[in-house]
């Protein structure tokens, strides 16, 4: 095991929206907001539905694949160096610079779909603490 979902990632043009309409679907609270990120989950400490502003967004058309969906997976670490190596022996790409400044990486998986590698919060226990 590299990392642990974090957060399943939906591109909006209204992230507050989204999550509202979310919210009242699955009876999950917002539990973090800024205006260009809103996340619902059942609480503060755990992971779930976060909704992204996203510039010059276009919603997707099902089935029409010129217009395809839009969503990533947010996969908290421990040590983003210990983990990049591991996806990128499994076949993903870095799509972001090496700047490790950053609180999060881009990478692709081996068809192109994007998901991030982001620190584990201090509310979560450690990844690697579940291997066994």
């Amino acid at each position: 095991m590299i990392g642990r979902l974090h957060h399943v990632v939906i591109d909006c043009a209204h992230p507050r929206e989204r999550a509202e309409f979310y919210s009242e679907l699955t009876g999950l609270p917002a539990t973090y907001e800024r205006p260009d990120w809103v996340v619902i989950s059942e609480d503060e400490e755990s992971s779930g539905l976060a909704f992204q502003l996203t510039a010059d967004f276009q919603p997707p058309k099902w089935p029409n694949p010129d217009y395809p969906q839009q969503i990533h997976l947010d996969v908290m670490v421990d040590d983003f160096d210990e983990a990049e190596q591991k996806v990128l022996a499994l076949g993903a790409h870095r799509l972001t610079n090496t700047d490790s400044a950053q609180d999060w990486r881009v990478y692709a998986d081996p068809e192109g779909h994007p998901f991030c590698l982001v620190p584990r919060p201090g509310w979560a226990a450690p990844v690697h603490a579940e291997e066994g």
